[in-house]
């Protein structure tokens, strides 16, 4: 259930950021959320529905773009996707990987008035 408390951030963000940016109304936001972060996308949505209400973001479109998971395999050397931590190289079958990308939860982009 840590997808309430990241609706919660996110929201608290967004009011942090209309305090010092001058915007009174947030319309749309659009949130990159790494498969490998640990993540519920629908809770996400379902979550940020309910804490933003009587908030500048009330009412906003949520829009989530998922980011799929890629990692540096030491023995062979290629990047390769990961989908789960834990997972071998689809190549070599090692477990030694690098994470280069999909552990993030970041705003891109924001519509306000």
């Amino acid at each position: 259930m840590h997808e309430i408390a990241l609706c919660e951030g996110l929201v608290q963000t967004l009011e942090e950021q209309a305090g010092s940016h001058g915007f009174r109304r947030v319309h749309r936001v659009w949130l990159e959320i790494g498969s490998l972060a640990s993540v519920e996308c629908d809770a996400v949505r379902f979550n940020f529905d309910i804490m933003a209400r009587g908030t500048i973001a009330e009412n906003a479109q949520l829009d989530i773009m998922e980011v799929n998971g890629t990692a540096w395999c030491l023995p062979c050397g290629l990047t390769v996707d990961l989908h789960r931590f834990g997972d071998p190289c689809p190549n070599c079958d090692s477990h030694q990987l690098q994470v280069l990308d999909g552990t993030q939860i970041k705003i891109k982009k924001l519509e306000v008035t």
